[in-house]
């Protein structure tokens, strides 16, 4: 019994859609199906990007990234919320809790600020085409990359160190289906100014300045466009961006309704409803816009899957 009860020190409990047990019956089969199509349409996009001599720019480089980026977004929360679905132990360890709030915090964070990387590809490309090759070098792209990469360890890991370094108090239940800041700081009996402060500092610096260094970049990316005298000329250059700007208004807009809204705007259950959106949703839909959106790469897909079934008929 006292083995037990130190087990249960040591753990949450995520409450997740418990408490609509016929939705949990209705989420798990559409959870997975989406989830299955999430992994499979980001690989797609990877191996496609890799394999095809004609996707080596500097954007399917950043396209390529983000796939990658949103496979392991979904892997730190889809799995377990599947297995939660299932089963009525829906217990997570600290640990556990503190490795999903990093998972969750990085990925996020490196996904806005490649959207921002996307939109000053986007930008060079457009506005100053002469010099893109020299200043959209494999080199510059790949620094980039990886310094993103880098930048988002520390703030993410100072995040999650930082919150469960406060005493938990009550039963340890997380009114969510996987460890989000918020929920987890409800828990939390001490007082918790500084953390705050360091969390809406975070958040300016790698969610609100990449959405205003793409805003800025879009500015004046339609100013060039609009500038331009031929219409054929317009419609290609807004074509390039159509795909990025629906996923960045995805992305955004589902983020914002969540976290931007006063607390008392929506029920716990409806934001949970509306998490799932940007947890497994949008992941799944960014292949799908990048691939009908973009005739490069579906005369990739076209030409590489026809490539393969020849080969395998011959």
């Amino acid at each position: 019994m006292n083995r037990r009860n130190k087990t249960s020190q040591m753990e949450f409990i995520l409450i997740g859609f418990s408490n609509m047990p016929n939705a949990e019956l209705l989420l798990f089969p559409l959870v997975l199906m989406m989830y299955i199509v999430t992994v499979s349409g980001n690989i797609l996009i990877i191996v496609i990007v890799t394999i095809d001599s004609a996707l080596q720019s500097s954007m399917y480089f950043f396209l390529k990234n983000l796939s990658f980026t949103e496979i392991c977004f979904t892997l730190d929360t889809v799995p377990k919320m599947l297995i939660n679905l299932l089963q009525k132990d829906k217990s997570i360890s600290y640990v556990g809790c503190a490795i999903q709030m990093f998972g969750f915090f990085y990925f996020a964070c490196i996904e806005c600020l490649l959207l921002a990387a996307m939109a000053y590809d986007r930008y060079v490309a457009i506005c100053k085409p002469l010099h893109y090759s020299t200043i959209m070098n494999r080199v510059f792209c790949h620094k980039l990359v990886g310094g993103l990469w880098v930048l988002g360890i520390p703030v993410s890991l100072m995040q999650a160190a930082w919150i469960f370094s406060f005493p938990f108090c009550g039963l340890k239940e997380i009114n969510h289906f996987f460890c989000d800041v918020p929920p987890v700081l409800k828990l939390v009996c001490a007082d918790t100014y500084l953390f705050e402060i360091q969390s809406t500092t975070s958040t300016f610096l790698f969610i609100i300045f990449p959405f205003m260094f793409i805003l800025i970049s879009y500015i004046h990316i339609i100013i060039t466009i609009l500038s331009m005298s031929s219409a054929q000329s317009r419609q290609k250059a807004f074509s390039t961006c159509s795909a990025h700007l629906i996923v960045v208004t995805l992305f955004y807009g589902s983020g914002s309704i969540v976290y931007l809204k006063p607390r008392s705007s929506y029920s716990s259950d409806v934001k949970k409803m509306l998490s799932l959106f940007y947890t497994i949703v949008i992941p799944m839909l960014n292949p799908i816009v990048y691939t009908l959106r973009n005739s490069e790469v579906k005369e990739a897909l076209r030409r590489n899957l026809l490539w393969k079934v020849f080969a395998h008929a011959t």
